[in-house]
């Protein structure tokens, strides 16, 4: 059963880290401290590509209002 063609919504941990660009293992580790929500499916762990893109979102640092650039932040 190719559960990718039937729901394309759930991705397995490797698609997962390759939407996101995240380690595999880091996926792994914030599933275990619920950190990210999953679907776990007859004992197969899935991410469902909303909450990836949620993460993505709530992850985004705003720029400074004024534009400036400060040259001293770029290195941290």
């Amino acid at each position: 059963m190719d559960t990718r063609a039937e729901n394309p919504e759930l991705l397995t941990i490797p698609e997962g880290s390759t939407y996101t660009r995240l380690k595999p293992s880091t996926l792994r580790a914030w599933i275990l401290r619920r950190k990210i929500a999953y679907v776990k499916l007859g004992g197969r762990v899935f991410l469902r590509r909303g909450d990836l893109e949620r993460l993505i979102a709530q992850s985004v640092v705003p720029a400074k209002a004024d534009g400036e650039f400060s040259p001293a932040l770029a290195l941290e």
